[in-house]
């Protein structure tokens, strides 16, 4: 048997720097800046745009903010914040760098991108031919007034070249809507929590009965179906026996991290889905309670939750964790953290409203529980 380097754990499906890059090339850099800032004014109400650029003009080493001999220096810009580094970031570190954007557009005369936009404009057309084999998957064409059809080396270098979109340079609208229409799905898979061992209950709170017959567990993995598009139970290494007839088990990677493991299991399952998860010791959740989280889902967030006016902070167990939330929630574990609630409240989420407050309702002990159990009745 050949000797394995590697663990086979998912990969996030994400290109050089983001899942959803888009390296604008065949212009000279002026061209491109110019329709990239009027792209980010476009799309910036809707999406959180980001843009990498190369400047190799030579400056006056004095206006440099990285003081001399620091490796690193902050600034305060009070409209913005600055980072300035020595180094630059490696290929792990750009990727995590950019997580927080929905849309990544780069300057392709210097950076790849593994989706391409092409510019018509002949006075790059050298540049190109010594570049082509960075068009691996060109999605848009932008004819200019001065050229609207590909010279003979493109339309020999790029397959079905005749079939893709194109439109006017100057078509920022058209251009924009083309970008939002080919925004990446991210598919919601959920997640019911059923592992915990439920010590101050003293029963599992999983098997608990609220609901015409069903335990929680089934009530709340039922309520997520049709509602994702898969769905896991998440349980212990020693429950996956028991529980794999009835359910599509997910069982914890990590031990004695409670949901927090929970959560890092779903993402190192699939980590390029968003996860709906919802804990089984909420006996008043409802369908109305998914839906409004859903509707509501904010996939430029890290997470969508409700807020929970008891705690004054979101609710972490009845919650949507998108796919950019992965990186912080091992950042956090390697920081010594492993709470859900300290990363939703030092992180981008959205919050919502419970229209009823008992849907975040946690029942964990035998006094909680009678007293749900009378309201319930």
């Amino acid at each position: 048997m050949a000797h394995q380097k590697h663990a086979k754990i998912t990969r996030p499906d994400i290109g050089h720097y983001h899942r959803n890059e888009w390296a604008i090339l065949g212009a000279p850099c002026g061209r491109i800046d110019e329709l990239v800032s009027r792209l980010t004014q476009h799309l910036s109400a809707e999406f959180r745009i980001g843009y990498i650029d190369a400047d190799h003009q030579a400056k006056d080493p004095s206006a440099d903010s990285v003081q001399e001999g620091a490796f690193m220096a902050y600034t305060n810009k009070i409209e913005y914040h600055r980072w300035d580094c020595k180094n630059p970031p490696t290929d792990f570190e750009a990727k995590i760098a950019f997580r927080k954007l929905d849309m990544l557009l780069v300057n392709g005369n210097h950076f790849l991108g593994n989706k391409q936009i092409l510019i018509l404009d002949e006075r790059k057309f050298d540049s190109l031919q010594r570049k082509k084999d960075r068009l691996t998957d060109v999605q848009l064409i932008l004819t200019t007034p001065e050229l609207d059809q590909l010279p003979d080396f493109l339309q020999d270098h790029i397959d079905g070249h005749a079939d893709i979109p194109r439109l006017g340079i100057e078509d920022t609208k058209g251009i924009a809507s083309f970008l939002q229409q080919n925004q990446k799905h991210i598919p919601l898979k959920g997640l019911v929590l059923a592992g915990g061992k439920s010590t101050r209950m003293g029963k599992d709170k999983g098997e608990l009965v609220y609901h015409e017959g069903q335990s929680q567990r089934k009530f709340v993995y039922d309520l997520l179906q049709g509602r994702c598009d898969q769905v896991y139970l998440s349980c212990r290494e020693d429950q996956v026996q028991e529980l794999s007839a009835d359910f599509q088990t997910l069982p914890d990677k990590l031990s004695g991290l409670g949901p927090f493991a929970a959560i890092l299991s779903a993402f190192q399952s699939d980590p390029n889905a968003a996860w709906l998860v919802v804990a089984c010791d909420l006996p008043f959740v409802s369908e109305q309670a998914i839906d409004t989280l859903i509707q509501a889902r904010n996939p430029s967030m890290n997470a969508t939750a409700f807020h929970n006016p008891d705690s004054g902070f979101p609710e972490p167990l009845i919650t949507i964790w998108e796919p950019r939330a992965y990186p912080d929630l091992l950042s956090f574990l390697s920081l010594g953290y492993s709470c859900p609630r300290k990363v939703l409240i030092n992180t981008d989420v959205e919050e919502i409203q419970a229209e009823n407050l008992n849907w975040i309702r946690n029942v964990n002990t035998p006094e909680e529980l009678k007293q749900a159990m009378e309201e319930i009745k």
